[in-house]
């Protein structure tokens, strides 16, 4: 570590016993306090922590000023996104040398047309200290425009409304509101989503333009497991309220023609079985594990959408997972994981012949991208690779072919040919094989010698594909090997991947980790002394459980926003979104549930033994992950680590879950990351 400065003491933070008992176990808290605010210590403890940490790390302020450099080199910041045609207007994005945020705008009919900036989000977070775009709806006749920010980041979003012909803010403004919105056909109403105490989307109200008073209230999710939002069918027939938990959902829907009608139930809700739909003519196309683990998809006619009624049109398999279904008017295109990689199948109403859409490299990302014409024969989906950069196609479904559209363009002469990608596979304590996907400067030897980064994630069913980034390069071009471990937990490999790494089986998420981390030391990729890995939110929940279980496979550890206080925020139903994740990891309050989640969740398990390097992270308004947990993990730590090794945190003062919200300030982030990797594995520039 000669590149940090490790002369500065670092904070103690003040003991404080508090004793919980449940089920005749009694756990003492020391740093319990650290979750109230108000208490005099708070604040300056987490000032105290940032002052260390710039200390540390000020030796390598060149370092992150190169990293930064580098990084902002590749990107090409004066840029525009794929045009979306929606009606006679073309929507797009761009971006300004200079400007921390995007310029939204619209051209009609026409890219050669004048220009007309709908909204500028760098006059909007003028003065601000953080802003974030949450909502952008325009409405049907392209007339309105309906938006909303945060200026905290704590994801509560005010709504706003825009005239766009005479580019005026009208007096409509709503706040304590979240991230769906959707308008009727009448141009003149939009229905909402707001949040509890709790922070959870839980109600939809409709709103009328220029219409003072309080708004109705259309529906209210009483139970908390469960979170609302709204949503619109491509063929712009059906307002829908989709209503879900982690294993349940439901759907209501209404004509948008009649937006003072109410919505009324597709089907009803049943324990354990998940639904969502497209809608083409007199049918909706209903995507279900209703007799399919994996989801399989029926057709059901609008005016009586009941199990009896239903026809299959696409089976469940048992190793590919549907993950979404959409309608246009001549095809159904349905987006399937099969065997961890996403294909995009093609299925006409009529005669013809079902096909997939051809992607040319073993590991990839491909995604349905803004479809949001409904007659059309062209279908967008976005492709990319840890080679490829991101890629926007237009595919005609008749014809077979592909328009690219718009390719990140990374600066500095970019060679794709330079590096290689590998997928491999680890077996699992338990025989199962995980894929491994991973990427590094073509010509590196194995030998053991190489840094390695190998990130993980690992819940929610959430899939980590294998993607490009252009700051990533910082770390290739230094002879790092990036790694994606795809364990259970996330969904890489489907519903069924899902399922083996949540509840009662968590844990084969944290072995899986360990088993990618022990297989790609023992085939010389890299070796203990030289292997990091980074994980954020519940994928700090993964590091913090695997260094507590496996400090000596790792040298370094980043943990961003990390759940590590897993046992004491599960028992509290009053912390946002507690009660809707009790179905994917248990409730604690009840006794198998509690012994398990105390078993390696990673704030009760720190144990007087040696930790790697450590750099945590942390936002004080983060409504996801609460502040404390990181903070409370750091000074547990302190106490406990039988070492010298670095242990840093982190918190951003201004910001929530997503860290800072400018482009560059998100750079200058990923530049001090990069720059504690680059030193606690002694790795020269």
């Amino acid at each position: 570590m000669k590149l940090l400065d490790t002369s500065p003491q670092p904070p103690v933070a003040k003991v404080v016993p508090h004793e919980t008992a449940l089920f005749g176990d009694t756990r003492t808290d020391n740093y319990f306090w650290l979750r109230d605010r108000k208490d005099p210590s708070t604040i300056p403890y987490l000032e105290a922590e940032n002052a260390y940490h710039e200390a540390v790390m000020a030796p390598t302020k060149d370092r992150q000023a190169r990293l930064y450099s580098e990084m902002l080199g590749r990107i090409k910041q004066t840029d525009e996104s794929a045009p979306v045609k929606r009606g006679d207007y073309l929507y797009y994005q761009r971006t300004e040398e200079g400007k921390q945020y995007t310029i939204y705008c619209r051209k009609h009919r026409s890219l050669e047309a004048p220009e007309q900036i709908l909204l500028d989000g760098n006059a909007l977070a003028e003065s601000k200290p953080y802003f974030r775009l949450g909502n952008f709806a325009v409405s049907p006749n392209h007339k309105l425009l309906a938006y909303s920010v945060d200026f905290t980041g704590d994801e509560s979003y005010t709504i706003r409304v825009k005239d766009l012909d005479s580019e005026n803010l009208l007096a409509d403004e709503i706040p304590n509101t979240y991230y769906s919105l959707e308008w009727a056909n009448d141009n003149a109403t939009f229905f909402y989503t707001t949040l509890d105490e709790a922070k959870r989307p839980h109600q939809v109200f409709r709103h009328i333009v220029g219409q003072s008073g309080a708004d109705p209230l259309v529906y209210h999710e009483p139970d908390q497991r469960f979170t609302v939002e709204v949503t619109k069918t491509l063929s712009r027939a059906f307002l829908l309220i989709q209503i879900d938990s982690p294993l349940t959902s439901e759907v209501r829907f209404l004509d948008a023609n009649r937006p003072l009608s109410e919505f009324a139930p597709v089907l009803p809700r049943v324990h354990e079985v998940e639904y969502d739909l497209t809608h083409r003519g007199d049918s909706f196309f209903i995507r279900t594990n209703d007799g399919a683990k994996t989801f399989r998809v029926v057709e059901a006619p609008v005016s009586d959408s009941s199990r009896a009624n239903w026809k299959e049109l696409i089976p469940g398999r048992a190793t590919v997972t549907i993950e979404q279904v959409l309608a246009f008017q001549d095809h159904l295109v349905v987006e399937e994981r099969d065997h961890g990689l996403i294909k995009l199948r093609v299925q006409p109403y009529a005669a013809g012949e079902t096909h997939y859409v051809e992607f040319p490299e073993a590991a990839y990302k491909a995604e349905l991208g803004a479809n949001v014409e409904f007659d059309t024969p062209l279908l967008r989906f976005h492709y990319s690779s840890l080679v490829t950069p991101s890629s926007v196609f237009d595919y005609d479904r008749t014809s077979r072919a592909r328009r690219l559209v718009k390719q990140q363009e990374v600066l500095g002469g970019y060679d794709p040919s330079l590096y290689s990608t590998e997928r491999l596979y680890a077996k699992a304590a338990d025989g199962v094989e995980v894929p491994i996907s991973l990427v590094y400067k073509r010509g590196s030897q194995r030998n053991g010698a190489a840094p390695m980064l190998l990130y993980g994630y690992g819940s929610y069913g959430i899939s980590i594909d294998a993607e490009f980034r252009s700051d990533r390069l910082s770390l290739l071009d230094r002879g790092f090997v990036y790694a994606i471990a795809h364990i259970r937990g996330g969904g890489d490999l489907g519903k069924t991947w899902h399922e083996s790494g949540r509840m009662l089986s968590k844990k084969n998420t944290f072995t899986d980790f360990i088993a990618c981390a022990e297989h790609l030391i023992a085939n010389r990729y890299t070796s203990s002394h030289r292997l990091a890995m980074m994980g954020g939110s519940a994928g700090g929940l993964l590091m913090g459980a695997v260094v507590n279980m496996r400090p000596d496979l790792f040298a370094a550890v980043v943990a961003t926003v990390p759940f590590v206080d897993a046992l004491n925020t599960e028992l509290d139903a009053s912390l946002p979104l507690t009660v809707g994740e009790w179905e994917e990891w248990g409730n604690p309050a009840e006794k198998p549930y509690y012994d398990y989640i105390k078993s390696y969740a990673p704030y009760e398990n720190v144990t007087e033994q040696k930790y790697p390097h450590l750099l945590v992270t942390a936002g004080l308004n983060d409504p996801r992950v609460s502040y404390w947990e990181p903070a409370k993990w750091v000074a547990k730590l302190r106490t406990f680590k039988q070492d010298s090794s670095l242990l840093l945190l982190k918190t951003n003062m201004g910001s929530g879950h997503f860290g800072a919200s400018g482009r560059y300030e998100y750079l200058k982030e990923t530049a001090f990351n990069y720059a504690f990797l680059l030193a606690a594995l002694d790795v020269e520039m």
